[in-house]
Parts: C-alpha cells; sequence; structure tokens
C-alpha cells in the first residue's frame, strides 16, 4: 500500500517509514498517475529492502518518564529522576542525570509535554546564535525560524520568505548536527534544489557535512 500525496513540488519524494514500513511518496501535481506507478514500481526492490532492514531493528520500548529511564540530550544519555512536588514543572541539567520535576500523581502525556518543552527550550537558546554566526559567511539572511517535531525532515526552508523550520528532535544529537541542519536550510537560500551546486556549497561551509548526516540517519528517534 503506497500513500500518494499530491503538493506543489519539484519532484517525487518517496519515504518509507522506520516505525511502520509505510510508504508514502510525495508528487508534482503535474505528474501523472501512470509515471507514479512506474516510479513506485522501479523502486519496489528498494522499498523492500528497507522494510525489510526496519522489521529487523529492535524496537525501543515505549517511554513511561520514570525514574532510572534513560533520555539522550545532545548526544549523551543521561538517566532520569523524577521528583513529583506542587508547583511549576520543569527539567534540571545536572552532570549525569536530568532531574523532572513534576506535579503529583502526573500522566505520561504530562511527564512526556515537560520533556518535550525542555528540549524546545534548550533549542530556542542555541539555535540564533548559530544563525547569527553563519549569516554573514554565507552572506543569507534569516527572517524567522520555528521549532515542530516532524516525522520525516531534519529541517525545512521557506526560499520566498526566508523562514526556516528545525525539528524538535535535534535536541537529542551532538550539537554539530543541528548546526549542519541550521546550516543546510540555510543554503537553500542560496540554492533551493539539492543538485551539485547545493553539495558543493555545503562542502564550503562544512566540509565534515556528510558525518553530521550519518550521525543523524542512524540515530534514535525521540
Amino acid at each position: 500500500m503506497v500513500e500518494v500525496v499530491r503538493k506543489s513540488i519539484k519532484s517525487l519524494r518517496l519515504v518509507v517509514y522506520r516505525a511502520t514500513g509505510k510508504v508514502r511518496i510525495a508528487v508534482p501535481l503535474r505528474v501523472s498517475e501512470a509515471e507514479v506507478r512506474q516510479v513506485v514500481t522501479a523502486r519496489l526492490d528498494w522499498i523492500r529492502q528497507q522494510q525489510d532492514k526496519f522489521a529487523l531493528q529492535v524496537k525501543p520500548a515505549p517511554l513511561e518518564y520514570v525514574t532510572g529511564e534513560v533520555h539522550p540530550f545532545q548526544g549523551r544519555h543521561y538517566h532520569l529522576n523524577v521528583i513529583e512536588q506542587i508547583g511549576t514543572p520543569r527539567v534540571i541539567l545536572h552532570e549525569d542525570h536530568l532531574e523532572m520535576r513534576v506535579r503529583p500523581n502526573s500522566e505520561l502525556a504530562q511527564r512526556a509535554a515537560v520533556l518535550a518543552a525542555w528540549y524546545r527550550a534548550q533549542l530556542q537558546a542555541q539555535i540564533p546564535a548559530l544563525i547569527a554566526h553563519w549569516q554573514p559567511i554565507m552572506g543569507v539572511q534569516v527572517a524567522e525560524w520555528r521549532i515542530k517535531h516532524m516525522k520525516t525532515k531534519w529541517g525545512t526552508c521557506n526560499t520566498r520568505v526566508h523562514r526556516i523550520w528545525l525539528n524538535l528532535e535535534l535536541a537529542i544529537f551532538p550539537l554539530a548536527c543541528l548546526e549542519y541542519v541550521v546550516v543546510h536550510e540555510m543554503t537553500h537560500l542560496l540554492e533551493p534544489s539539492h543538485n551539485a551546486r547545493f553539495k558543493a556549497l555545503m562542502d564550503q561551509f562544512m566540509p565534515l557535512w556528510r558525518e553530521y548526516k550519518k550521525e543523524l540517519n542512524k540515530g534514535v528517534r525521540m
């Protein structure tokens, strides 16, 4: 079963979801159904290889947000220490653990929201300095940036309004990976597509970008 989504894009984008093995193809408005079937048929072997690979991977246990559970932040893993108390929920980073203060009898979804809000706050503190550093180097200006949880992308760029979106999950990876995605999306302000010129620009700005990309692709997501 292949989900076909038509969008105002320039080229087809085929994705196999890691968690479910579901196949989704984003298709330009002008592409016919016959062309879509042709592309999917041509990529069937690759699709099945991806599905088989994902099926063999060990699925992480569902998170419970309890004391002793391990959670990642900037490439390191921290044990969680949950403290129930009256007051504003918050997370405190220690050398070897994350302290999560939550209200008594808080539910799993509430605890998850507390940690997600903390992750978001860390990114919000780091991203402005990265953009400010790279703007004069690259000769571009970012008008606006935002954070959201994305299933299949680490970032996106609206070249028309110079707005970039960054994935909330970047908080769990090393800071260099966050910087790579920032530079990647800013490079789209110079070259919208992922063509040879785009890659040459990335090589110029960040010679090790392929290593950071590999780190993101193999990493465990939230």
